[in-house]
Formats: C-alpha cells, structure tokens, sequence
C-alpha cells in the first residue's frame, strides 16, 4: 500500500505523519500515536487499518522523523502536540488509537477534545500499576522483550540512536509520573481496551480495569506480547473497524466489557 509522507510546522516543532488509504463515507479516520520513542514497527499496523478508511500515523516532537522540540515534553504536552497537528489536519470525530506509552497521550487529548475524537482505542496500556517504578518497569520491559521476535530490534534501533538515551530516559520517567486509569475516566467517548495475552508489561487486570473506569468501555483480548501491533499487523483492524463503523453510523454500543 502507498503511503504518504507529510511535515506539518507546529508550536512543538515540525511534525511528521504517514497515511494510508482512502476516506470512505460513513467511517471516521484512524490516527495513530505510537509508543516510546519508535514508530517505524506501527506502519504494518497502519496499513491494515487502511484497508477500509484512511489512516495516519503521527510522530511525537523530537522522536522519529519528527523535528526538535523546544525543550522536553511532559504527556500532556505531548497531547497539545497532537491537537495541534488534528486541527491543523484539518480532522474531526477521528477514531484516535494509541499503542503503550501512546495509550496515554492519546486518552488525553479524547480528554479534553471531545468534539474532535469520536473514540478511543488504548492498545497494550501503559504504566501498569504494578511496574510503576524505573526498576519495576525496565524487569518487565525484559520479562516481554523475550517474547518479541528479534526483527523487532532491528526496526527500533535507528530510531532509538536519533532519540538519544537523554531523551528516552527522559521520556520513560514522564510517562511513569502519568496516570492513565484517572484519565480515562474523563474520556466520554466510545474506548476500546485491546491487550495481547502474552503482553509482561501489562497484566490483563489492570487493562480490564481500564475498560471498567471508562464510561463508555468495552474489552478485547488479541494474540501477542505487548507488541502485537507488529506481529500480526493485521490483528487490532477487525475491532477497531467494528468501534470506526459504530461511532460512524450510530450503531448500537457493544455490549459493557
């Protein structure tokens, strides 16, 4: 599948995205907010989902293609980044994903956009509760790292290198300070919780809990560790279509996770 390079200027720096692809009537967009520091091992992912809408990957301040920030972001400035890049894409009532620590920037801005996301979707949820100290969170880190295959790696590496250790470190203990359970019960909107049943840096309890203390939750288990977005890329585009198509017809709620 064709995907499409963008740049957009932001207050937070330069902003990239790649999308794949077509609107379809009826179905909101997908955007994307991938995990710590990477966003290369999500493009498989985003191409499944562009099978039947368009979809766009968007990539933090200062990690991957994006551009330098002016100094280094907490979460919720990572969520200002990414309202700034939705309104300057000119995008509504999008269906807006996050993968680990994306999980919390993304519940953020549904937080506190709710005209503009028109549901949520937190795949492999981070910090669990249990892991929410460095030491605790590196031994998972570890503990799952041994279930991912080593292409994996192989992917993550240039990305990391760019990032800088500073900066990942940095960023690691912004996300550990953040709350995603307490924020996600200010989220309105439709919230899919997908967790990979062989995931060692999220325990099912803690992503059930999320489904729970959302408003509006609902639950579904896929195969994998916590990076089955790239394992089986195609895995997570059935149930997010299911919620996309919901929140675009006004199809009845699924069933209370």
């Amino acid at each position: 599948m064709a995907v499409e390079l963008q740049h957009r200027p932001t207050r937070w720096g330069t902003m990239r995205s790649r999308t794949a692809g077509t609107p379809r009537t009826g179905v909101p967009e997908v955007v994307v907010v991938p995990g710590l520091a990477v966003s290369n091992y999500l493009q498989p992912a985003v191409e499944a989902l562009g099978a039947w809408t368009r979809a766009h990957l968007v990539e933090l301040p200062g990690f991957s293609g994006s551009g330098e920030p002016p100094h280094p972001m907490d979460v919720a400035q990572f969520a200002d980044a990414v309202i700034e890049w939705l309104a300057t894409s000119g995008l509504h009532r999008v269906v807006l994903v996050g993968h680990s620590s994306g999980t919390q920037v993304v519940a953020h801005v549904a937080a506190r956009e709710p005209e503009r996301v028109a549901a949520l979707v937190l795949a492999s949820p981070t910090v669990d509760p249990a892991f929410r100290s460095l030491r605790k969170v590196l031994l998972a880190w570890r503990r799952n790292h041994a279930l991912e295959p080593p292409d994996l790696d192989e992917q993550h590496a240039p990305e990391r290198r760019r990032a800088s250790l500073r900066r990942v470190r940095h960023a690691l203990a912004v996300h550990l300070d953040d709350r995603l359970e307490e924020t996600v019960e200010r989220v309105a909107q439709p919230t899919l919780v997908l967790y990979g049943d062989t995931d060692r840096l999220c325990t099912e309890a803690w992503a059930r809990e999320l489904a729970h203390r959302a408003p509006d939750g609902r639950f579904v288990v896929l195969p994998g560790a916590h990076s089955f977005v790239w394992t089986a890329p195609d895995a997570w585009s059935a149930p997010v279509e299911a919620l996309a198509r919901e929140v675009g017809h006004g199809s009845p709620p699924a069933p209370p996770a």
